[in-house]
C-alpha cells in the first residue's frame, strides 16, 4: 500500500556532491522514522542515516559531517545531501519508512528499489 521511489543517484568524482530524493506513495495515514541505507560491492547494507517525523537524526560515524538527512512531510519526501564524497560510498542506497497504511492498525518497513552512487575519477 506505500511505495518508495528514489532518485538522485550517479557518477560523480571524488569531492563531489550528490542529492537523494525518495518519495512515498500509496494509501498512506502516517510515516514515522524515514531513512537511508546503502550497500557496497562485497559488504551488507548499512544504515546511512534516518530521521523521526519529529526532526531528530541519527548518522553512521562514517557519514557525519559529510552527509544531511531531511524530510518535507507535506510531500512525504526523505532527501540526502552528501558532499565531500569518497570513493568507499559507492553503492547501492535505499530508502526506507516506517509507515501506516489506511488498511492497517500497524506499522511496516517499506523499502525502495534504490539507486546507484558511484564515486570514482
Amino acid at each position: 500500500q506505500v511505495q518508495l521511489v528514489e532518485s538522485g543517484g550517479g557518477l560523480v568524482q571524488p569531492g563531489g556532491s550528490l542529492r537523494l530524493s525518495c518519495a512515498a506513495s500509496g494509501t498512506i495515514f502516517s510515516i514515522n522514522a524515514m531513512g537511508w541505507y546503502r550497500q557496497a560491492p562485497g559488504k551488507q547494507r548499512e544504515l546511512v542515516a534516518n530521521i523521526t517525523s519529529g526532526g531528530s537524526t541519527n548518522y553512521a560515524d562514517s557519514v557525519k559531517g559529510r552527509f544531511t538527512i531531511s524530510r518535507d512531510n507535506a510531500k512525504n519526501t526523505v532527501y540526502l545531501q552528501m558532499n565531500n564524497l569518497k570513493p568507499e560510498d559507492t553503492g547501492v542506497y535505499y530508502c526506507a519508512a516506517d509507515a501506516r497504511a489506511y488498511s492497517t492498525d500497524y506499522i511496516r518497513r517499506y523499502w525502495g528499489q534504490g539507486t546507484q552512487v558511484t564515486v570514482s575519477s
